[in-house]
């Protein structure tokens, strides 16, 4: 201990810490200032319901509650149960999501939970209850979608969009007041069930963990229609979605429990613009009840090490909500956080970004249907397979970059009714141009293999019809003629682009399915329009490329019945 003191004291004494002169905190007045100002841009938006509208919300919630409270009686007289009453059955209706959260915008659908005794099945709700909702006068453009990761059922009540989701738990009746967050609940639950309450469990376990709920709604609405303005907000295409900006607002509330909305807002940039991804993002320690259901743990998991956002679940089964961000997304994201930390003015924050100036080569992805019943469902369906294509864009040697815009464009028939229904996609692309050389690029293996993907998804759903088709080719800035719609003095895509200097390659499509798909209209980029499909299929077999003499987007021919040849264009990109 001596000779310690003793070396301690050879040490040169260390030079008095300079004073750093900080501007000094904010005011209670200017903070609230602040905030009112941050209210009305908001307003001025759009992001606030009026009071008759959140009252129609609940009664369309309240309306489904009854009808499926009835349902479970129905049921169990059917099934005839000696041991189960009825009239105790119970049955559990909650929202979740945005609507739960308290920060849905005008327009928005609603998210709603459906948990029910253990003696149904799920078929029972994707067939008998689905029957009893299309007999309901409100009920319009219902679909069950019972294959999906997360089974749902979609439909239009009194004008509102709903997405249904079932889970059943192990027992006989279903009381009001039963606590969904309780995990022993999830001791022998199905997987679809398990996925299914997953969205209610993490919703109000965020609530639980903020220490002011009421900062956390106005910092989270101003960080959605931020990210939503700046086209950064799709789970489906790689970005974040809304329960993963949930998060990232909610652990800036937690670090700053007083501080106000407008604070908290510039934290949130300030905080992740320093970030260093892949850290995960958690409101709590990571918790395992050994129910054996997959949970996020990079100790345990392999493939978990390898998520390049993770932002994880505060509710058991912990999951990455952001797991389907790419290098790509996450560095258009980073650039998105870095320039909002430089802006100082809310309506500067919030300026849409010109998407058509940013990059000098572009993929224009097209969708086509012959009829707009149809259209919906396939739009839905190439757009869950976007994400892929980027992914394969980014594995190759001399793409940098591969920018999906999250904004589709629908396409005007110009009043030709026998013309084919479109919706189009760019992707902007960055090439890696070796000291300046021109390049040769052959991406047609890229687009191919989504072409094929995006067929073989269609034929496992039976799903694809007549005059279905998608395209991809490459574009140079200087070669649109179109400017991107919904921004000031901006016009709908109406006319095709004319590429130069590209050759389009054709393949085969898969044969057309006997059952007719039916899907209520909605906005095709819209966050739940993708929900339908799941995320892993592999590419059909036996597809070969063949010479396209025509460069254009023209609608394939009829095939006679039985001999099907549907067509879908890919091109050899020849950036210059």
């Amino acid at each position: 201990m001596c000779l310690f003191r003793h070396r301690r004291s050879k040490i040169a004494p260390s030079r008095p810490q300079q004073k750093v002169y900080a501007p000094p905190p904010p005011t209670r007045e200017e903070e609230c200032a602040k905030a009112n100002d941050l209210i009305e841009i908001l307003k001025s938006f759009g992001c606030f319901e009026s009071n008759v509208e959140l009252r129609h919300r609940e009664h369309v919630v309240q309306r489904l509650q009854s009808l499926f409270r009835e349902w479970l009686v129905e049921m169990c007289w059917e099934k005839n149960f000696p041991d189960i009453i009825p009239e105790r059955v119970g049955g559990k209706l909650v929202p979740f999501g945005s609507h739960h959260l308290g920060v849905a915008s005008k327009g928005a659908d609603i998210d709603i939970l459906c948990v029910g005794p253990g003696f149904l099945q799920r078929k029972d709700f994707f067939s008998s209850f689905v029957g009893k909702l299309k007999r309901q006068r409100e009920v319009k453009d219902i679909t069950a979608i019972e294959e999906a990761f997360v089974p749902v059922v979609k439909l239009s009540f009194e004008g509102i969009e709903i997405d249904l989701v079932f889970a059943r738990v192990a027992r006989n009746r279903v009381p009001e007041g039963m606590d969904l967050l309780r995990e022993d609940w999830l001791l022998g639950m199905d997987i679809q069930s398990v996925r299914s309450l997953n969205g209610y469990r993490v919703t109000e376990e965020i609530l639980r963990l903020v220490p002011n709920i009421q900062n956390f709604r106005l910092a989270l609405r101003t960080i959605k229609l931020w990210a939503k303005q700046r086209n950064i907000y799709s789970n489906s295409l790689g970005f974040l979605g809304g329960i993963s900006w949930a998060i990232l607002v909610a652990r800036i509330c937690q670090e700053y429990p007083t501080a106000s909305a407008s604070t908290l807002v510039t934290m949130f940039f300030k905080e992740y613009n320093m970030w260093k991804w892949p850290n995960p993002i958690m409101l709590r320690e990571l918790k395992d009840c050994h129910f054996n259901l997959p949970v996020w743990d990079p100790r345990v998991n392999q493939a978990d090490r390898s998520h390049t956002m993770p932002i994880i679940t505060p509710a058991y089964p912990m999951q990455n909500t952001a797991f389907n961000v790419t290098p790509s997304t996450l560095a258009i994201m980073k650039e998105e956080i870095q320039r909002g930390h430089t802006i100082a003015s809310w309506s500067k924050l919030f300026e849409k970004p010109n998407f058509l100036r940013k990059y000098k080569h572009y993929i224009l992805l097209q969708a086509a249907s012959a009829t707009e019943e149809q259209h919906p469902a396939w739009v839905g369906l190439v757009e869950s397979r976007i994400r892929h294509l980027v992914v394969n864009l980014e594995r190759h040697v001399l793409v940098t970059r591969a920018h999906i815009n999250v904004q589709s464009y629908p396409e005007c028939s110009k009043g030709n009714a026998t013309a084919p229904i479109r919706t189009k996609w760019l992707i902007g692309l960055v090439f890696n141009e070796q000291g300046g050389k021109h390049l040769s690029i052959d991406l047609t293996p890229n687009l191919q293999r989504f072409s094929d993907i995006v067929y073989s998804v269609a034929n496992r759903c039976q799903m694809f019809r007549e005059g279905m088709t998608t395209s991809a080719r490459y574009m140079s800035q200087k070669d649109f003629s179109w400017d991107l719609p919904q921004e000031p003095g901006r016009r709908v895509i109406s006319e095709e682009p004319k590429p130069s200097g590209s050759r389009t390659m054709a393949a085969p499509a898969p044969s057309a399915m006997s059952h007719q798909a039916t899907k209520r209209s909605r906005s095709p980029h819209s966050e739940t329009s993708t929900k339908k499909f799941k995320s892993e299929v592999g590419p059909s077999k036996g597809v070969s490329l063949s010479q396209s003499k025509s460069g254009g987007l023209k609608r394939p021919h009829t095939p006679e019945s039985g001999s099907p040849s549907k067509r879908v264009r890919t091109v050899l990109l020849k950036p210059t």
